[in-house]
């Protein structure tokens, strides 16, 4: 039977509550796999595993179980290895990794933060710092809404400032969140999405983070700031023992 692995730890970590469940329906047991200093925590893998609610919040919460008794490589929702010695193996192969990742990652959260433009907002404020638009736009006002050409030429232009406000305002977000943070992680773009960074941030400095993060919400109201955490920092842990078999479950597809 192939192995699901929630995540790596020290092999002193504190023993897991006796009877832990994660995923699969019935839920399968917890136990833990060793090799030399390090752990993998570990269930037998149900069979057509996809990220159902109650499977994504069954592996957060052996997660937050574990990470509460000290630090936790986590990794992604579906993660699946061929077979217990399959783990190990990896375990024993990249030991040095491993360890240096939990002395890195010991007592520090993952916080994703994704910006999106207010659109009638970051219009306003564009029309408001962009001279070339503000002039076309009165052009056309004047003559009755403006030709064919003169209103396609100013959609361009308006799409234009508001694509290099995006990139600026992504640029001076990461900026100004980034010293708080002990590393930083760029997540994959999307679409809706001008800015989707991850940052390592260490417990006790999380409330100075979050505070960070309001105030950039204050000072630029044209901007939806969304923030996911504090969650295991996913997007700092390389790929384990393991390949996902599903959607990973992380800073983009926790079970909220």
């Amino acid at each position: 039977m192939s192995t699901y692995v929630y995540g790596i730890t020290a092999r002193s970590h504190p023993a897991l509550p006796e009877g832990m469940t994660g995923v699969g329906e019935p839920a399968r047991t917890v136990r833990v796999l060793t090799a030399g200093e390090l752990a993998a925590v570990v269930s037998d893998a149900p069979e057509d595993l996809r990220p159902k609610r109650r499977d994504l919040l069954a592996h957060q919460n052996v997660l937050a179980e574990a990470g509460a008794a000290g630090c936790v490589l986590p990794m992604r929702f579906g993660s699946v290895a061929t077979d217990d010695d399959a783990v190990t193996q990896v375990l024993d192969e990249r030991a040095e990794h491993y360890a240096e990742r939990l002395r890195e990652l010991d007592g520090k959260v993952e916080y994703n933060v994704k910006a999106t433009h207010v659109e009638e907002a970051v219009l306003h404020l564009v029309m408001a710092e962009n001279a070339d638009v503000r002039t076309l736009a009165e052009a056309n006002r004047r003559s009755g809404g403006g030709g064919y050409d003169d209103k396609i030429r100013l959609g361009e232009m308006v799409a234009a400032a508001v694509k290099a406000k995006e990139a600026e305002d992504a640029g001076q977000v990461e900026s100004l969140l980034a010293p708080g943070a002990a590393a930083v992680s760029v997540g994959p773009e999307s679409t809706g999405w001008l800015l989707n960074v991850s940052f390592l941030v260490p417990r006790d400095s999380a409330e100075n983070f979050l505070a960070t993060v309001e105030q950039v919400r204050k000072d630029r109201p044209h901007l939806d700031l969304r923030v996911n955490g504090p969650l295991p920092p996913y997007s700092f842990v390389e790929p384990g023992p393991a390949q996902p078999a599903g959607r990973a479950a992380g800073a983009d597809a926790g079970a909220q």
